[in-house]
């Protein structure tokens, strides 16, 4: 037995993937032409995560928008002014607003899915945006003949589907993609508002039957975006025990860029349940310097000294490029942090005698 890596989810768009994306914005490249490189852009993803041993692969977001609003992408009823996300280094990011209901997916993620089989047999991890962060699209103020209660049922129902279809589809785990739950913390410090993401992330979750919450996960961080975060000068303490009480098998956490590791360590060994792995991140998205094997292995050994073995595994921080984009990383260096998380996971498993 070795201790188990994955990565998180989205990656760096090929340089020719990127201009595609800005030249279709401009009406200058076809949808069909679009299509064709996000299926290449997948591909060699895949085809790299392969070559670099990645026992679980990602399709790294490679065809999707952001990893928040793909579901909604073509729906009508939407404006642009919604809830704004504020990073450290002063740039925001906007949500849509719903002005209309009743609320559709427009897009599931088991089509991202699909899409990635068709290039490897090997074990597929699918995120997915939390219905938690969905419920941000609903405005402040009531939407006519669409209560706040209607829209909220209509997500969960929408959560639910999407989620059975990428687990009917064969994915290795559906992950929720839960990082504003940091966030939520900094905009209300009571936790009411972290208690309502829980709840409503809950009810879809708990739609699902024990053998089926093994397959599914979560994953929570401060932001990555822009080589920025929006919340890390939150406390781990304040989430951590609300965050262990999501019906989930597995939960992905930021732990690489903590100011101290060994304290948040020791928060996750009192709070985690029995039936939960927790993955911990050990290379950070956001740092320009590329982790070596032997300071990941030197983390997981840190890791082990609080949580059985059998318990935890390894991750990166947060994905790499969260939105379509986000040029701030390259993909060259996103991929030789994955080679080291995977390197020092080998190292650590080998000291450790498994």
């Amino acid at each position: 037995m070795s201790i188990p890596t994955e990565p998180i989810g989205s990656l760096p768009r090929p340089r020719a993937l990127q201009n595609a994306l800005v030249e279709h914005a401009r009406g200058r490249l076809s949808t069909a032409e679009l299509e064709r490189l996000q299926d290449e852009a997948v591909a060699d993803t895949l085809a790299l995560l392969e070559k670099l041993g990645s026992p679980v692969l990602v399709d790294g977001d490679q065809a999707k928008p952001d990893t928040i609003t793909y579901p909604v992408q073509g729906l009508t009823a939407l404006a642009p002014d919604g809830v704004v996300i504020p990073y450290d280094d002063g740039h925001t990011r906007q949500l849509p607003r719903l002005t209309a209901g009743p609320f559709r997916y427009q897009v599931r993620a088991d089509t991202y899915l699909r899409a990635a089989q068709r290039h490897t047999d090997r074990p597929i991890k699918q995120s997915v945006v939390a219905p938690s962060t969905l419920s941000l699209l609903y405005p402040s103020d009531s939407i006519a003949g669409y209560s706040r209660e209607a829209f909220r049922r209509d997500i969960a129902d929408e959560s639910e589907a999407e989620i059975r279809a990428c687990l009917e589809a064969g994915a290795h785990r559906v992950q929720l993609d839960f990082t504003e739950a940091r966030l939520s913390l900094k905009l209300d410090p009571s936790g009411g508002l972290l208690d309502d993401f829980i709840a409503l992330n809950n009810e879809v979750l708990g739609r699902f039957g024990p053998r089926e919450r093994e397959r599914l996960g979560a994953h929570t961080c401060p932001g990555a975006d822009q080589d920025s975060t929006h919340s890390l000068d939150t406390d781990y303490a304040q989430l951590l025990p609300r965050l262990f009480r999501l019906q989930v098998g597995a939960l992905y956490l930021q732990l690489a860029s903590e100011p101290d590791p060994e304290r948040t360590l020791k928060i996750v060994s009192e709070a985690l349940p029995n039936d939960v792995r927790v993955f911990v991140g050990v290379t950070d998205p956001i740092d320009p310097r590329v982790e070596t094997p032997e300071e990941v292995r030197d983390r997981v050994l840190l890791a082990a000294r609080y949580i059985p073995v059998d318990r935890f595994g390894t991750c990166d921080d947060a994905g790499f490029a969260p939105y379509a984009d986000d040029t701030s990383t390259s993909r060259d260096l996103a991929f030789a942090k994955i080679e080291a998380r995977i390197r020092g996971t080998e190292l650590a498993s080998q000291a450790l005698g498994l």
